[in-house]
């Protein structure tokens, strides 16, 4: 007999083959059986007509540290994901020796936008390498499963110290930092990953270690990819380490090489899908690139205190060193520095964070200021054309005006949902950067999966259902080797979703207050999930989650 039968289900297969209807059965966490009657089992659901399909593989998250206080992964398994990739840009926990500790976490809160009152609270710190965090994680367990990269700024860390984010390495720190990434794979890394976006700056604004690597380091490190024959690399790019250089490493090393962040971007619209079309190239010379696009407008709330989109100009570093002091407001109202940023905002060959683009979108959320109360709503392009303002002024005087702490929210790239849907619908695309477990006062992407299905395929119909579901579950785990996961067929993993097909999405945006120390994130929760089970075991229902079932597996087996 069956564990469990989940009968008079739409059954998507994850394969992008068209869905049918029957019954899948689930023996010893595995998928048994699927057909019109797969017999009986001690468990059984009626689906009810709804639609089964894998559960979501988010491959672009940074759980790291929200992983050792939190099983959950809050709130991506409630949001139809089954299985969580970690350490993605190089931004991980491990390994860390305990002097680096709390520069860690300061590096994370400015990078990531993480709460560092959470982060001081909440981080298990019983471990020093990356084998012993691997171990660490396998012992406390989890209910979605876990991949996780060995992060090379954490590396850098470990091997330079206080110089990480100062100056290139010696060959003899070079050796040391890839003996590192080696033992890593061997313990269970599902690769190798990286970050040479101008923009990732830790305290301060100084650049994350990852930053300072010279040509030797980056093809030393990858190497240890094509030395062991198994892993991927995966990095955030930046504006110096082009498509072609990528498919040199690629060519080097035989191995994968994962591309964030794709996005449109408003200031060279065309830009991504120039860089795509060399990724095309390069696979029909037969070298394995792919491009991480989203399915979301990246936006995000943020203040003036703490500002953290327009902390991507190089030229905001002033405001930067003046947080908290007297001299913020000096800063802010400087003609000098307010000229800098305005040129490096114009400047669209430089793919900013932020932009003049940006001001169409950016809206008044709420006001500290009661004087003020009619603006909220507003957006500020705007506000800034009635005053006849350029509006960086414009938003700059309404913060120093006793507005630093007004909410605003802002959509940066990805606005141009006609030209979004040729990036998911590229076949060398892949569909995650959710950053889930990051930037959790501003936006919470966990949902992506979700949004596929009920604003790309139901409300816009631009992908077919069961491609959106392929897109975000067979392949995502074919890209990382993922064996057996992503898929309904007879012997893979039972990692499972149900949902509503007529109404599946995420819901309005909400503030809650969960994180270590009563911290506050952005939640936006489920619509239409019916069920979510992580190897045959059920997690969430349609209530929500169902208790503390630490079914995940820490994945430490790939295939090559």
């Amino acid at each position: 007999m069956h564990d469990l039968v989940i009968k008079n289900a739409t059954i998507i297969d994850g394969l992008g083959n068209p869905s049918r209807h029957g019954q899948l059965a689930v023996k010893d966490g595995r998928i048994a059986d699927i057909g019109d009657d797969v017999g009986a089992g001690q468990e059984r659901v009626d689906a009810q007509g709804l639609a089964l399909s894998p559960g979501i593989i988010d491959l672009h998250t940074h759980y790291d540290a929200h992983l050792t206080w939190d099983p959950w992964a809050t709130p991506s398994v409630g949001l139809g994901v089954s299985t969580v990739v970690i350490g993605n840009c190089g931004f991980t926990i491990a390994p860390c020796r305990a002097a680096d500790r709390d520069r860690t976490l300061r590096n994370l809160t400015h990078v990531e936008g993480m709460s560092l009152d959470a982060l001081r609270q909440g981080v298990d710190w019983s471990f020093e390498s990356y084998p012993e965090y691997l171990d660490l994680l396998a012992s406390k367990g989890s209910v979605p499963n876990v991949a996780s990269f060995v992060g090379h700024s954490s590396v850098r860390t470990y091997v330079l110290g206080d110089e990480a984010s100062d100056r290139a390495a010696t060959p003899d720190e070079v050796a040391r930092m890839k003996q590192i990434v080696k033992e890593a794979l061997a313990a269970g890394a599902v690769g190798f990953a990286t970050s040479t976006l101008e923009q990732h700056n830790g305290e301060a604004g100084i650049p994350m270690p990852s930053r300072l690597a010279d040509e030797h380091e980056m093809r030393e490190l990858t190497g240890a990819l094509g030395e062991a024959g198994r892993g991927v690399f995966m990095l955030t790019k930046g504006m110096t380490t082009t498509i072609p250089w990528l498919e040199d490493i690629a060519a080097a090393n035989g191995r994968p090489v994962m591309i964030a962040a794709m996005f449109i971007d408003p200031n060279d619209p065309e830009r991504v899908f120039r860089e795509i079309a060399e990724i095309s190239n390069a696979r029909g010379r037969g070298h394995e690139l792919w491009a991480q696009v989203g399915c979301f407008p990246l936006g995000m709330e943020f203040t003036l205190r703490h500002p953290y989109p327009l902390e991507a100009f190089l030229a905001w570093r002033p405001a930067i060193l003046a947080e908290g002091s007297n001299a913020f407001i000096k800063v802010l109202s400087d003609p000098e520095f307010r000229a800098a940023i305005k040129a490096e905002a114009a400047t669209a060959t430089v793919p900013n964070r932020f932009s003049y683009h940006t001001f169409e979108t950016l809206t008044i959320v709420a006001v500290a200021q009661d004087r003020h109360r009619d603006l909220a709503g507003k957006r500020i392009a705007d506000l800034a054309r009635e005053a006849s303002k350029d509006p960086f002024d414009w938003l700059l005087d309404f913060g120093i005006d006793g507005e630093l702490d007004a909410l605003l929210d802002c959509k940066l790239f990805n606005t141009d949902e006609d030209r979004v849907k040729d990036l998911l619908r590229h076949p060398n695309a892949t569909v995650a950067l959710s950053d889930a477990g990051a930037h959790l006062s501003f936006l919470c992407d966990a949902g992506f999966g979700l949004h596929m299905f009920g604003h790309w395929s139901r409300e816009r119909a631009d992908i077919a259902l069961e491609q959106a579901v392929a897109s975000v579950t067979s392949r995502a785990a074919d890209v990382y080797r993922i064996k057996d996961r992503g898929r309904l067929v007879p012997g893979a993993h039972a990692d499972l979703l149900l949902f509503d097909p007529d109404t599946v999405g995420r819901g309005p945006k909400r503030h809650v207050n969960d994180l270590p120390g009563g911290g506050t994130r952005v939640d936006t929760p489920a619509i239409g999930v019916h069920g979510v089970w992580v190897n045959g075991t059920r997690v969430v229902d349609t209530s929500g989650i169902t208790g503390e079932h630490k079914a995940g597996q820490l994945l430490r087996q790939f295939d090559s």
